[in-house]
């Protein structure tokens, strides 16, 4: 992986798991080194990775890495339980946790939706339920950035 060498990587780390198939970080780095190479499906990603956090459920590095590329793929909702999970097994360091997933969702979110949308003659209605999504995930990102700082919606609304 350190050369570049990403198909390489996922053909060692495929005979180390066939050999131990409990070989955790295997399949971690599998993951992880599966993102270079596109032959590798999204699913067989997903799948390295959830292997990962099975085998290892208290690593935080595991389960953020796996919340962003979750997130990357536009799969806010895991992407969300995964950022959760690092954050609970590394308390010391959740506001990171927090706060990348409030940014991230901020700025990805509404993205998603309009790529869905792009190029589409959209009627009032459509723009108006839009509009609600996009406040809903704008609302949702601003607790986690909250939550990352330790303040609550109304804590927040008294300092503003």
């Amino acid at each position: 992986m350190i050369a570049g060498d990403f198909p390489g990587a996922v053909k060692r780390l495929t005979k180390i798991i066939k050999s131990n198939p409990n070989a955790t970080e295997a399949y971690f780095l599998k993951a992880e080194a599966a993102i270079g190479d596109s032959s590798i499906s999204v699913d067989e990603v997903i799948a390295c990775y959830k292997k990962a956090v099975e085998l290892d459920s208290k690593n935080p590095m595991y389960w953020s890495s796996y919340a962003v590329y979750l997130m990357d793929r536009g799969k806010f909702d895991e992407a969300e339980n995964a950022y959760n999970k690092a954050a609970e097994n590394d308390p010391e360091n959740a506001r990171y946790y927090y706060s990348e997933f409030g940014v991230e969702y901020a700025i990805r979110g509404p993205e998603s939706m309009r790529g869905f949308v792009e190029g589409k003659e959209l009627d009032d209605k459509m723009k108006e339920v839009i509009q609600r999504k996009e406040d809903m995930i704008k609302k949702k990102a601003l607790q986690y950035l909250l939550k990352s700082i330790d303040l609550s919606e109304s804590g927040a609304k008294k300092l503003l």
